[in-house]
């Protein structure tokens, strides 16, 4: 089962990325820079990729996605 806390929700937007919140510093609606062939790339784990937040520069590692969520290697949410 995949803990949801690890997770973070994302959009494709005109073929940009967005999350609906930095897990960091709160923002709302942050580009994320990541393109959506990176995403797919990384569908059942395939691929890991350092994610830096433009907004706070905050990281996270992503080790999977899928077509709704990015899952990153520790909690980033609230219980």
């Amino acid at each position: 089962m995949i803990p949801l806390r690890n997770c973070l929700p994302y959009d494709i937007i005109m073929n940009d990325v967005f999350v609906q919140e930095c897990p960091f510093c709160k923002r709302s609606n942050v580009l994320i820079p990541l393109k959506p062939n990176d995403i797919k790339d990384m569908y059942g784990g395939a691929r890991k990729i350092m994610l830096v937040f433009p907004c706070c520069h905050g990281s996270l590692r992503l080790i999977d996605a899928d077509q709704d969520y990015l899952l990153a290697n520790r909690p980033i949410r609230g219980k």
